[in-house]
């Protein structure tokens, strides 16, 4: 499975921006697409629906929730070493990406704002921590949240610059 990386983080997050606007909201605010439909919608995210896919996670986020995503876009991924992807979604390696994706998912829906000023190690869905350090912008382990607060109808989702991992 061969993946195109060419777009940069900046036209990923433009784009992220644009699809988010009122595209997933009704008159009253309230968010119409759960967290897998929303980030597909976004189509920069084409790596983390493909990784959901072949980990078998889709229904779960699709499910009642909530959740918080820290959502790494396909630039992010881009980041890893060379072959590190492709390793991943190979059907002998389910249990390590099941690993890494719920790494980056929170039980329940966490807003910027109930974070902020804050650092924080908090539980993910795969069992581990990670650090949230919301005093600066916010940092999850080392990536970057580069667009908060996305409403989805079964939680949030934070676009992140980086994979983090467990």
């Amino acid at each position: 499975m061969k993946i195109n990386f060419t777009k940069t983080l900046i036209a990923a997050v433009a784009a992220f921006a644009a699809a988010f606007g009122v595209a997933n909201a009704d008159h009253h605010g309230k968010a119409k697409k759960d967290i897998v439909d929303t980030a597909v919608a976004a189509g920069d995210f084409t790596t983390l629906a493909a990784a959901l896919e072949a980990a078998g996670l889709v229904e779960t986020l699709k499910g009642e929730g909530p959740f918080t995503v820290f959502a790494p876009t396909d630039a992010a991924f881009a980041k890893l070493p060379e072959g590190a992807v492709e390793n991943l979604l190979k059907p002998e390696n389910k249990d390590q990406l099941i690993a890494v994706l719920t790494y980056h998912v929170l039980p329940g829906k966490v807003m910027s704002g109930d974070i902020a000023g804050k650092t924080l190690d908090v539980e993910t869905v795969q069992g581990s921590t990670i650090s949230v350090d919301a005093t600066d912008g916010v940092k999850v382990d080392d990536a970057s949240v580069t667009k908060a607060d996305i409403k989805a109808s079964n939680g949030v989702i934070h676009v992140i610059d980086a994979v983090v991992m467990p």
